[in-house]
């Protein structure tokens, strides 16, 4: 398998938590990956729920859906910690609201003697979207509505759900795809031959000709003119 070169790997993340503040006590509970190439979701995935080893306050469990029940029978982070580490790699890292995140997997990271994620190398997308659209709501669902991505599916939040819809929003905050690098059929061309803009519509020819009543009532009405102007210019 072809290694793709790390500058240009990217790795959208998210993740969910049993609350607001790694420094309260709170913990990861889920984190989901999308890996970028070019910018653009190659379709590999990563994804684990993870076990916090406490209880999920009911807030929480209104966001996400996930109970301690649930969550006691997966493993804690120190056992998914290399795969999670192999996985991103030294890719950078595309994240919507990057301190909360970044704050809870550091933590995790310091709890068992690894390396913190260092934030030069985290692309915070709610920093992006501020920037284009001043005073505009910067939330996923915001985006997701602004650039007509659908996220219906989106009852509850989830880590891979939300990295997955995230990878679309980042794209569009790029700039979005550009001329011509779209391999697929474009609207226009799947569209019928007499829709596309520009297109003309053949149509059988009408007669023009005026019927033997047009032409009487014309001359019924030329006949009560008194001396018309095209009269007096013809040769006498």
């Amino acid at each position: 398998m072809q290694k793709v070169p790390s500058e240009m790997r990217e790795v959208v993340l998210d993740t969910e938590t049993t609350g607001l503040d790694p420094k309260d006590g709170h913990r990861l509970v889920e984190i989901g990956c999308v890996e970028l190439f070019n910018h653009v979701a190659t379709g590999t995935t990563w994804h684990q729920y993870v076990n916090p080893q406490r209880d999920v306050p009911h807030e929480a469990f209104e966001i996400h859906g996930l109970s301690a029940e649930f969550l006691s029978g997966f493993p804690t982070f120190d056992r998914i910690v290399d795969d999670f580490v192999a996985f991103i790699g030294d890719a950078q890292l595309v994240i919507h609201n990057a301190a909360f995140d970044l704050g809870f997997l550091n933590e995790e990271l310091y709890r068992i003697g690894r390396s913190s994620i260092s934030s030069d190398r985290v692309t915070d997308t709610v920093s992006m979207a501020r920037k284009r659209f001043p005073g505009a709501p910067a939330n996923l669902d915001a985006l997701c509505r602004r650039f007509g991505i659908d996220n219906s599916i989106r009852d509850k939040h989830g880590a891979l759900l939300d990295a997955e819809l995230l990878a679309g929003v980042y794209l569009e905050l790029r700039g979005g795809r550009q001329p011509g690098f779209d391999l697929g059929s474009t609207k226009a061309e799947s569209a019928p031959k007499e829709d596309r803009p520009g297109s003309a519509i053949a149509r059988p020819p009408r007669p023009h000709a005026p019927t033997n009543e047009e032409l009487a009532a014309h001359e019924a009405f030329v006949a009560t003119l008194k001396d018309p102007l095209w009269l007096e210019s013809r040769p006498g």
